[in-house]
C-alpha cells in the first residue's frame, strides 16, 4: 500500500511517501524536511502568526503535488505541539484539510508519543530492555518508556528547541546566563514530569527527530546528509557536550557554515542540545542510538493498518 505521511510541526514541516507490506516493511520513496517555524511566538503570544502559517503553506503546496503524482492510496498529516497550543490551531488544521486534501489531525501528546515509540521500533527485534525513546521537537518533547514494540509510560512535556530559543536565548552568540537560564528551565520541566519509578530501570535510549539526527550529522561531518550513516550511530553525551560548547560559542551566521548541520536549524541547535543533553542525564544515559525512524514511520504503518 502506497501511503503518504506529513508532520507538521513546530520548527519543520516533513513529508514521507512509502510503500508498506503487509508484512511491515516499509520502502521510503521520498521523504523531505524543511525548516518552517510554524511555531514562532505562540509561546509568548499565543496565535499562529500569519507569516509562519504562509510558510508552512507553501511547503503543504509543494508536498500535494507529490502525494499526487506517487498516486498515494492514503495520507494522514499530523500536527502537534504548537498547533496544540494556539488559539487559532483548529482553524489551521481545518485549512490544511480543505486546501490540500490532507487527512489532518491534531495528535494529543499522547498520541503523538504512541506513533514516535512505534515509527521508533519498527525495524528492531523484541527485546525485553528498558528502553526510552527521546524526540525532542520545537515545542515540545517526548519520552516514551516501553519494551519490545510496547509503549508504556509516555508523556509530551513543555520544552522544544522553539519553544527554549524563544525563552531564553536574546544574545548572539548566547550568553552564558542564557544558556545556564535554558538547562535550569529544561531539566526542572523534565524532572517535574518524568517520575523517578519510571526513569530508574532504564537501560537504553533511542534519539529521534532533528536535533539527535544534526548532532550525529555534525559529529560525522556530514555533506552531504546520509541517512544511511545517520541511523544507528552512538551518540555519546561527552559528544553532545562537545558540541555545546563549540555552537554556542558561535554566532548565528557562524553555525549555518558547520558541515552537518542545516542552515535552517542555526538558530535552534544550542536549544537542542541543551535539551537533548538535559534528556540524557535525566534517564543516566551515557549514550543514545539516532534512529530515522520516527512519528513519520509510524503514521505510515497506522495508515497501512499495521499500527
Amino acid at each position: 500500500m502506497r501511503v503518504a505521511m506529513v508532520d507538521i510541526g513546530t520548527n519543520s514541516t516533513r513529508l514521507l511517501i512509502a510503500d508498506v507490506e503487509p508484512s511491515g516493511t516499509v520502502s521510503d520513496l521520498v521523504r523531505h524536511s524543511r525548516v518552517t517555524r510554524l511555531g514562532e511566538h505562540v509561546d509568548s503570544g499565543g496565535d499562529l502568526g500569519e507569516e509562519a502559517i504562509e510558510r508552512t503553506c507553501a511547503v503543504l503546496a509543494d508536498y500535494r503535488r507529490l502525494i499526487d503524482e506517487h498516486r498515494c492510496e492514503a495520507n494522514l498529516a499530523v500536527l502537534t505541539s504548537a498547533v496544540r497550543d494556539a488559539r487559532n490551531g483548529a482553524a489551521f488544521t481545518e485549512r490544511v484539510r480543505n486546501d490540500y486534501r490532507l487527512d489532518a489531525r491534531t495528535l494529543s501528546g499522547d498520541e503523538e508519543a504512541q506513533l514516535t515509540f512505534q515509527g521508533a521500533m519498527s525495524d528492531r527485534q523484541p527485546s525485553a530492555e528498558p528502553t526510552v525513546v527521546i524526540d525532542i521537537g520545537g515545542g515540545s518533547t517526548e519520552f516514551i518508556v516501553g519494551h519490545d514494540h510496547t509503549a508504556g509510560f509516555h508523556v509530551s512535556l513543555q520544552a522544544g528547541v522553539v519553544r527554549m530559543s524563544e525563552r531564553h536565548i536574546h544574545s548572539d552568540p548566547p550568553a552564558p546566563e542564557e544558556l545556564q537560564q535554558l538547562a535550569l528551565d529544561t531539566r526542572q520541566v523534565f524532572l517535574d514530569g518524568l517520575p523517578p519509578q519510571e526513569r530508574a530501570p532504564v537501560t537504553r535510549g533511542i534519539a529521534v527527530a532533528g536535533t539527535a539526527t544534526s548532532a550525529a550529522a555534525i559529529d560525522l561531518e556530514l555533506d552531504p546528509y546520509d541517512p544511511a550513516r545517520v541511523h544507528g550511530y552512538t551518540l555519546l553525551l561527552a559528544t553532545v557536550d562537545l558540541l555545546l560548547a563549540r555552537l554556542a560559542d558561535m554566532t548565528d551566521q557562524q553555525r549555518r557554515d558547520v558541515v552537518g548541520l542545516h542552515p535552517d536549524r542555526a538558530p535552534t541547535i544550542v536549544a537542542g542540545m541543551i535539551l537533548l543533553q538535559e534528556a540524557m542525564r535525566a534517564f543516566e544515559l551515557d549514550h543514545v542510538e539516532v534512529s530515522e525512524h520516527d512519528i513519520l514511520r509510524g503514521g505510515a504503518l497506522r495508515l497501512a493498518g499495521l499500527g
